[in-house]
């Protein structure tokens, strides 16, 4: 049905595996529209009470699709067609990762690999992370000439704080699960063999919780995170086009 996710579903839980294993998993403007058919339809699914999201093979989600630069040797001109394809794809980013962001279900991310750029930005959007021992996480998106977009920004600020958001977006290190556990943006390291194992065990303890105060739990929470993203607004909104 998919081309770049399968859906699986099971006694309330529905689990989403971004299905690219070749490429890592990346986002395209094909995906974020699959992504963004899913994410409505789950919105109006009162059978559905958690949503997981993984990746296949030995990715989470390698982040956008560099194929555009592919054999691009000159860094001036890589960054601008980065930059054009970012452009492109920002508006469903940004409409997407927020429909996700704020589904009345208890998203979890299963985390098995790499989460780069806006796969790292996308396991933001949910409201657990597990994640399996060194899984690397990076933000490369100044060294690759464009700002972080408002909303990764603005999560990672509620998360972490500003110097420590900081720290992550201007520097483009690469982190491990093991560093986001210490910082708070990780709750919890499982083997890779029991990594889904883990994330249906904190769905299936959450889906029993009367369904009501656990989503307006989680919409007052995210509300109140957001405060800080309309804020952001007012200063150059068109600097943060990509989510």
């Amino acid at each position: 049905m998919y081309r770049n996710f399968t859906v699986e579903r099971a006694d309330g839980i529905v689990t989403l595996t971004l299905s690219r294993p070749e490429k890592r998993n990346p986002i395209n403007e094909e995906m974020l529209s699959e992504f963004e058919q899913i994410t409505l339809a789950l919105r109006d699914d009162a059978d559905a009470r958690a949503v997981i999201l993984t990746g296949m093979g030995h990715a989470f989600c390698a982040g956008a699709d560099l194929s555009i630069v592919k054999g691009v040797t000159d860094p001036n001109e890589r960054q601008r067609l980065f930059a054009q394809a970012r452009n492109r794809r920002a508006r469903l980013i940004g409409r997407s990762f927020a429909l996700f962001e704020n589904l009345e279900q208890v998203t979890i991310a299963a985390i098995n690999g790499y989460a780069i750029g806006g796969g790292w930005g996308l396991a933001l959007t949910c409201d657990f992370r597990i994640a399996v021992p060194g899984a690397q996480f990076w933000l490369p998106e100044v060294d690759l000439g464009v700002p972080l977009g408002l909303g990764s920004t603005s999560r990672l600020v509620s998360m972490v704080g500003l110097a420590r958001a900081k720290e992550i977006i201007l520097t483009c290190e690469r982190y491990r699960s093991e560093d986001l556990f210490s910082w708070g943006l990780i709750n919890r390291i499982v083997p890779p063999e029991v990594l889904l194992d883990a994330a249906r065990d904190l769905a299936k303890r959450l889906i029993v919780k009367n369904p009501r105060a656990v989503a307006g739990s989680k919409l007052t929470v995210n509300a109140i995170a957001a405060v800080a993203a309309r804020e952001m607004t007012t200063v150059q909104p068109e600097l943060f086009l990509h989510p």
